[in-house]
């Protein structure tokens, strides 16, 4: 029996999201997605995570596919990334990036707060975003999910 290399998990993020055309229009946004780090080894020495998933951003994507990288590094750089490219409802492909910045000090709202934004094509900034991992609702099913790869 050999021993698991690598390990997974699932998390949902929701919030809001705001086109720089329209700040004071904020809209739902709610993304799941399922990481999976293949080497435990390579994780502990670069953070980064394969990430697919599903977004949901009303009026701009509507339950698209994501795929991307998650990059954990709480400890040493003190932050996690969030990346991934989705394709929106006007068959545009975009990108989101955003990133918690790991406070030890305010942890609870550091680890379940992201900032973030969308990109078009160019790299120009077309939207602003806001989601939160909710402790209450998702905290049991996301620890459920971990598990050896």
């Amino acid at each position: 029996m050999s021993l698991p290399r690598g390990f997974e998990f699932s998390e949902v993020m929701g919030g809001t999201y705001a086109l720089r055309s329209a700040p004071d229009d904020h809209r739902r946004m709610v993304f799941s997605i399922h990481v999976v780090a293949d080497s435990a080894l390579r994780h502990l020495r670069d953070g980064k995570m394969a990430m697919t998933g599903t977004l949901e951003m009303d009026g701009f994507a509507d339950d698209v596919p994501v795929a991307g990288t998650l990059t954990m590094l709480p400890f040493t750089k003190r932050l996690i990334r969030y990346e991934f490219t989705f394709t929106g409802n006007d068959g545009q492909p975009y990108r989101f990036a955003g990133q918690k910045d790991i406070r030890f000090r305010d942890l609870r709202r550091s680890f379940t707060t992201l900032p973030g934004a969308v990109y078009d094509a160019q790299g120009r900034e077309i939207a602003t975003a806001l989601t939160r991992f909710d402790l209450r609702a998702d905290l049991f099913q996301f620890v459920a999910s971990w598990r050896p790869a």
